[in-house]
């Protein structure tokens, strides 16, 4: 299968025919990203992995990995580990990955200043379920929980996010 595109537009998130409303970072969309300004960030990202929560729903495909209670991510740009899933415990500046609210149910990850991870650029982009319609993120690119669902069965790791 050849993956297909996902592309940003003012309108929503176009893919496989279809045109889903999304929210997007409340910096904006940046070319020169960095830790912590709220943007998203301006390029051709690439689909490297789709994590679910097993308590909360099926596999949606193959290749989906459960998030595990204890599971991090690090935003941490001074660490090792910077921008890579981690382990509880961990000091370091991080986000839950296994959270009480619905927001990281099913979470894409991108390529985004990874796998080699450069300090300050800003950590990962996420596409996932949004707060509520209309509602920023931190960076990542969000969606309604079914729509979130409908992308997530149809996207490969490989499949290109582009971001104009």
């Amino acid at each position: 299968m050849t993956p297909s595109e996902m592309v940003l537009t003012p309108t929503g998130l176009r893919f496989m025919g279809r045109r889903f409303p999304c929210t997007i970072g409340k910096g904006g969309i940046r070319t020169d990203k960095r830790e912590g300004d709220g943007a998203t960030p301006r390029g051709i990202h690439t689909i490297t992995g789709l994590l679910y929560r097993p308590d909360r729903m099926a596999q949606p495909t193959p290749w989906a990995e459960p998030i595990h209670n204890g599971d991090l991510w690090s935003d941490a740009s001074d660490d090792p580990a910077y921008n890579t899933l981690v382990q509880a415990p961990y000091g370091p500046s991080h986000e839950k990955l296994r959270r009480s609210d619905p927001l990281y149910d099913l979470v894409l990850l991108t390529n985004w200043n990874w796998p080699n991870a450069i300090a300050g650029k800003g950590s990962a982009i996420f596409l996932h379920q949004y707060r509520r319609k209309g509602f920023p993120t931190e960076g990542c690119i969000a969606f309604r929980r079914d729509h979130m669902y409908w992308i997530a069965c149809r996207a490969v790791p490989g499949t290109r996010v582009i971001v104009p």
